[in-house]
């Protein structure tokens, strides 16, 4: 258990490591990602083997999803930080002759605190971490007090590869959590609940502390099935992410809705891809992982109960092992209470529609909080591409699930409920560093037009100037 004071030395000697001005230099920065994905892929079997005895995940899903994630999001970072980071220069405009230079620096913030989830404890924690290091800044990770072997590895990796007054991880639960938001961090990146997402912005705005907020989003996130749909596609790729992580993912889908005229026909599908990709009982499946805790799996087996008289599929699960089988709930009101909270589990309820209705089922997803992630299939890519542009959530896909988070260049982050800010590759950059323009002045040449006086002839001349330059 850490005591507040150790953990204000803690901050203590990085806020002192940060003005000695090593992390401002470039190379060095890169010398430190290559170090972390070294060591995130020495310590692979580590890792592996610390995802199963906490979530029960398998070693390909635990490559896939985390440690391969962390090799090619630092592998993006190495090549492009030295562009990203390279000042810009721009034309400061005539009315600011003749100082015509203006610089943007890209400076870090300087010592920030990054409180990472259990459900992914490498990625969400070495990945922002990655994004931390290239913008230059120091680094405390809050790791999750639920996926207790992971933290541990955790904190083997950054022991063996960094210093403590550069990077360290600390363990605990929420009472170290508040300790770390009561202290005046440069940064905070948070992911997590939007409950606990509302406490951390509270306790940073005491300091004025910036925050980025990502999580899984008040409603859940959507995945709409329309009747010109790949069925078969569809339930196949539906049907894989439900089962990954056994549920507990920010972006996975909390609920589909799926046009009537194609419902039984897309729900046996369903049925059929999870005992294709899983077996006939998923909960007897060794590759099927488990619920974090007790309490998740009691809360995710209470809410079957009420729905008993619907689940068409699933609805068994072993408190032993914690692993509660895929679940479809059919059919489910898009008013009930099912469908208006994230569950973060196997849960799956279905949500049937008339498709001539599809706009007034897309109006219900637009009035609640905005998702972290929203998946569209149809065959229809012009009204699913205006769909895309005009609603509100975090990203997402048309005929396909979870991939955009792992496209390099693009941002991956939240909206409303689902968080603030964004990160990976260039805009990790950016969210971890403060572009500070500078004008470069001159000391000769100087218009007046700024000085007094602003009244009489001279005043006159002046602003037909500043007419001139300022358009």
């Amino acid at each position: 258990m850490h005591t507040q004071d150790e953990l204000e030395n803690i901050l203590k000697a990085q806020r002192e490591f940060f003005k000695t001005g090593k992390t401002f230099d470039v190379s060095w920065r890169i010398e430190q990602l290559k170090k972390l994905r070294d060591a995130v892929i020495e310590y692979e079997d580590e890792i592996e083997k610390a995802m199963f005895e906490d979530l029960g995940r398998s070693q390909l899903e635990a490559y896939f999803c985390d440690i391969g994630s962390i090799i090619l999001e630092v592998n993006e970072i190495i090549k492009g930080l030295k562009r990203w980071a390279k000042p810009e220069t721009h034309f400061s405009g005539l009315t600011c002759f003749p100082s015509l230079t203006t610089k943007v620096y890209k400076v870090p913030y300087g010592n920030v605190l990054i409180i990472s989830p259990f459900n992914f404890p490498f990625l969400l924690s070495l990945g922002v971490l990655a994004a931390a290091i290239c913008g230059g800044n120091t680094a405390i990770i809050k790791a999750s007090s639920k996926s207790l072997n992971s933290t541990a590895v955790l904190q083997k990796i950054i022991s063996k590869t960094f210093s403590p007054e550069f990077v360290t991880v600390i363990d605990g639960g929420h009472d170290v959590a508040d300790m770390c938001l009561a202290m005046n961090f440069d940064k905070i990146f948070y992911t997590g609940s939007p409950k606990i997402g509302k406490h951390v912005m509270e306790a940073a705005s005491k300091n004025l502390t910036p925050v980025v907020l990502e999580l899984g989003g008040e409603t859940g996130n959507w995945a709409i099935v329309r009747k010109d749909a790949n069925i078969k596609d569809a339930a196949r790729k539906i049907a894989f992410f439900k089962m990954c992580n056994s549920g507990q993912i920010c972006i996975n889908i909390n609920q589909v809705a799926v046009a009537s005229e194609i419902a039984d026909e897309f729900l046996q599908a369903l049925k059929d891809e999870i005992e294709r990709q899983i077996g006939p009982s998923a909960i007897e499946n060794p590759e099927y992982a488990k619920l974090i805790t007790k309490a998740a799996y009691e809360k995710c087996a209470s809410e079957a109960e009420l729905y008993k008289d619907r689940i068409v599929y699933g609805g068994k699960g072993n408190p032993d092992t914690q692993k509660f089988e895929p679940t479809i709930i059919y059919p489910v009101n898009i008013d009930e209470k099912i469908v208006q909270h994230e569950l973060f589990n196997p849960l799956l309820p279905v949500v049937p529609f008339d498709d001539k209705d599809i706009d007034k089922i897309m109006d219900v997803v637009a009035s609640r909080e905005h998702g972290l992630a929203l998946y569209i299939f149809t065959k229809n890519l012009r009204w699913a591409k205006k769909v895309m542009a005009t609603q509100q959530y975090g990203g997402g896909c048309i005929n396909e699930v979870c991939l955009h988070i792992m496209v390099k260049g693009v941002p991956f982050g939240g909206t409303g409920h689902s968080g603030m800010g964004s990160y990976h590759g260039k805009w990790g950059f950016m969210e971890f560093t403060h572009p500070s323009s500078v004008l470069i002045g001159k000391t000769f040449g100087n218009l007046s037009l700024r000085e007094h006086p602003y009244t009489g002839k001279k005043a006159k001349g002046k602003k037909t100037l500043l007419k001139l330059f300022e358009r």
